[in-house]
């Protein structure tokens, strides 16, 4: 039988000041979590879960993109202020 554990991780302080600065207080974050398959070397990071304006954005501590809806879209945080005006 497989057995996965799963560890929250919380968002770092760095990435919850980068997103006040993008939208305010106007945001609801999911920590994501790190989940091991047990006597295995296979683990799996799952993002942060950022809801802004009804869009889902994934979001990793110390990285330096932010994620739209999936894995496959992604802007530098830098630009995502610009990227809410838009939407």
């Amino acid at each position: 039988m497989i057995n996965i554990t799963k560890k929250e991780i919380e968002m770092s302080s760095d990435l919850i000041t980068k997103l006040k600065w993008a939208c305010g207080s106007n945001y609801k974050a999911t920590n994501g979590s790190l989940r091991i398959v047990d006597h295995t070397n296979i683990a799996y990071v799952e993002p942060h879960k950022v809801i802004i304006n009804n869009v889902l954005f994934l979001m990793f501590n110390e990285h330096e993109f932010v994620y739209v809806e999936n894995l496959s879209n992604r802007i530098p945080i830098t630009n995502l202020k610009d990227y809410l005006r838009k939407i």
